[in-house]
């Protein structure tokens, strides 16, 4: 079965857009009893409070997981993708509250072609961003897609 999108379709300097969504307690907790990670600044109320921040933040890693599927739910990507080959530059910019409302916004940044011409090997910046959009999540995402040939 072939593709329905290569990344032949993809050119540098082109933007994506994803939908938002608004990060709940829900996620929070669902988040920390997938991954364990019930660290006190995400869990305790009292002893967010104390902190610099005043509240409780959103995890790291889960505004990383829920960018990529953000970005799987647009679906601007089809099937072009063969595989995941890795991540560079993360970087977070600044918390993410629980009510925040995020959204994606993919640059194609690096095409580059791989010793075998139906397939290459893109690099896409996102930038995840909050309802004042404001960037609180970059990162560049590596794929092999799918050629023409």
């Amino acid at each position: 079965m072939s593709p329905s999108r290569f990344g032949d379709d993809f050119q540098v300097g082109e933007i994506y857009r994803t939908q938002a969504l608004t990060v709940t307690e829900t996620h929070v907790v669902n988040w920390a009893g997938l991954t364990g990670d019930f660290y006190p600044l995400h869990m305790d109320r009292e002893y967010a409070a104390g902190t610099q921040f005043g509240e409780r933040l959103v995890h790291g890693p889960f505004v990383f997981a829920l960018a990529v599927g953000l970005v799987a739910l647009a679906g601007f990507g089809g099937d072009a993708a063969i595989a995941w080959l890795g991540v560079d530059n993360m970087r977070m910019l600044a918390p993410v509250r629980i009510g925040d409302t995020l959204r994606v916004e993919v640059l194609i940044k690096e095409t580059r072609a791989t010793s075998n011409p139906r397939k290459g090997v893109h690099i896409w910046q996102y930038s995840v961003l909050n309802q004042r959009d404001e960037r609180v999540l970059t990162f560049d995402y590596q794929l092999l897609l799918h050629l023409r040939g």
